[in-house]
């Protein structure tokens, strides 16, 4: 190990030329950065000799006061043990990726009548099938396993049949309705459907469906048919190559400015099961680095599909797919493809990162627009409803990087205020907003969108000030859709199609959207409790 007071003392001759960990550490001695290299000495240089490095990595280096390595025999042994050091220190500046919302399965229980659900995790205790990057799709298709097979969905058998038996999708193992033969039969051919086999599936479905016919047994062949349409309903717009036998993943990349974009799009025998998208700070090996933390807490395919490299020489991609390949039980390639339908898979996945980097550049636009210090990663939008003067209550949507972050909605009720008064409601909720958050230690928007014009602008401004807040703050004015700034006379104008606008607008008409379905909702509440209320009167008088 060697010290250092500052960066311009660090003399890379006392690092040794093997292939080996190395481990920064500030001058607490704890850890900032773990890696592996093939060549120690000439990977820790490269940190230090050159200056024109991305702003992270800058800062990274700024704080180191003492290096280590560990030396060991090849640069797969680096590999395995730099991923062992990074899960049990979590460093700072290493990408982790574990806060993230991992990829769901569908699952069958290993019971006599095993049930159908979604796991977040691959168990030995379920048989698991994903996963899933898009929530939507396997919402669909476990929806649609348990409508055709009519599997139970009961964490624990109940002792009469629940409404599932008498709408027809579960054939009611607790009372006895069903055989555990018979309902093997079910799960085995749910089982083949999980595992790809739509088509076989199909046809199986159709020649059930012709012998019910020609039994006369029409309402059974009609649902049957109903069965077929609504598999190939659902395939049909999933199937991207038939003929793939084995599971895939598509992951490309791009880098804009300080920052990495990636796309992941899994694709199970030949199925397409959506996409999920990230974003990261750029540094040195940040591809290898989010390929290493991704797949730490997913699951890893056969093979691995890139837009392009993310290794530096043919030794260092073998490495990586050995990495994989132990950590996955069975081989697993990387592959760069230049034809066929390789290919086609990737420049799908770079469509939808194109679609990123739109959002990111309204993002910029944003900024320039509005002569913001940095670009608004994270916009908070505001709005009031109240149909009337009852039921006086908000919304606040959170978009990050342009898209909306739903689990960051908010809603609110009224609570200092009992007739309309958007001035006096907006000052309410932005306050009780930013002081939660304030409080909670949680991170800021880097951006306020108020739904109104140059009062509901001041008011928040006021909300902000006595919080002792400087947060950047608009307003967009439904009307003749202008923008609003705070001291500003003179209302904005950005041509409607500008994409500045489209987003503003999208976010405005979320939170609009999001605050009228609660006040709809309070509506509902209030009337119930009317007619309860009544039902009871009346009952008392009779």
């Amino acid at each position: 190990m060697i010290a250092i007071a500052s960066p311009a003392e660090f003399k890379s001759s006392e690092v040794p030329t093997n292939s080996g960990v190395y481990i920064f550490k500030d001058e607490k001695d704890e850890i900032l950065y773990i890696g592996k290299a093939k060549n120690l000495r000439a990977r820790v240089k490269s940190y230090f000799a050159n200056s024109n490095q991305p702003t992270k990595t800058r800062q990274l280096v700024s704080k180191i006061r003492n290096i280590d390595w560990i030396i060991v025999n090849n640069e797969v042994e680096a590999l395995l043990l730099e991923n062992k050091l990074v899960k049990q220190h979590t460093p700072r500046y290493n990408i982790d990726l574990k806060d993230a919302k991992t990829f769901a399965y569908i699952a069958l229980t290993k019971e006599t009548f095993p049930r159908i659900l979604t796991s977040r995790k691959v168990s030995r205790k379920l048989e698991s099938f994903g996963p899933y990057t898009d929530g939507f799709t396997r919402q669909d298709l476990q929806k649609l396993v348990v409508r055709v097979f009519k599997l139970r969905t009961c964490k624990t058998l109940p002792k009469r049949a629940c409404l599932n038996f008498h709408i027809g999708i579960c054939t009611a193992p607790c009372t006895g309705k069903v055989t555990a033969e018979q309902y093997a039969k079910q799960v085995e051919q749910a089982r083949s459907f999980l595992k790809g086999n739509y088509e076989q599936t199909a046809i199986a479905l159709q020649e059930l469906m012709k012998k019910a016919a020609d039994e006369q047994k029409y309402e059974e062949a009609l649902e049957l048919r109903n069965q077929i349409s609504s598999i190939s309903l659902l395939t049909q717009r999933q199937i991207v190559d038939k003929e793939r036998l084995y599971d895939q993943d598509v992951l490309t990349f791009r880098r804009i400015g300080e920052k990495v974009l990636a796309v992941h799009m899994g694709v199970r025998k030949g199925v397409l099961l959506g996409k999920k998208e990230f974003t990261m700070d750029l540094q040195p090996e940040v591809e290898e680095e989010f390929l290493k933390a991704f797949y730490e807490a997913n699951s890893i395919p056969r093979e691995i599909l890139l837009n392009r490299p993310v290794w530096h020489d043919s030794e260092e991609k073998a490495a990586l797919e050995q990495f994989f390949s132990e950590k996955r039980g069975a081989k697993t390639t990387l592959t760069v493809p230049r034809r066929g339908n390789r290919l086609e898979l990737v420049q799908l996945a770079e469509k939808n990162l194109e679609t990123t980097i739109e959002d990111d550049n309204a993002l910029v636009d944003l900024q320039d627009f509005l002569n913001l210090s940095s670009i608004p990663h994270i916009i908070e939008c505001f709005d009031i409803s109240n149909l009337g003067q009852e039921h006086l209550v908000a919304g606040m949507v959170r978009f990050t990087n342009a898209k909306p972050d739903k689990r960051n909605y908010r809603k609110f009720k009224i609570k200092t205020i009992t007739k309309q008064d958007d001035f006096a409601a907006i000052n309410e909720v932005v306050t009780r907003r930013y002081k939660r958050l304030i409080e909670e230690k949680a991170q800021l928007p880097d951006l306020v969108v108020i739904d109104g014009g140059a009062g509901q602008v001041s008011a928040a401004e006021t909300a902000l000030k006595s919080l002792g807040l400087q947060l950047p703050l608009i307003g967009l004015a439904k009307e003749h859709e202008e923008i609003y700034l705070p001291n500003e006379d003179t209302p904005r104008q950005v041509d409607k199609n500008n994409r500045i606008m489209l987003l503003l607008r999208q976010m405005r008409d979320a939170a609009h959207n999001f605050s009228v379905r609660y006040n709809v909702k309070r509506r509902q509440i209030k009337m119930r409790e009317e007619f309860n209320l009544q039902r009871k009167k009346h009952k008392f008088s009779a």
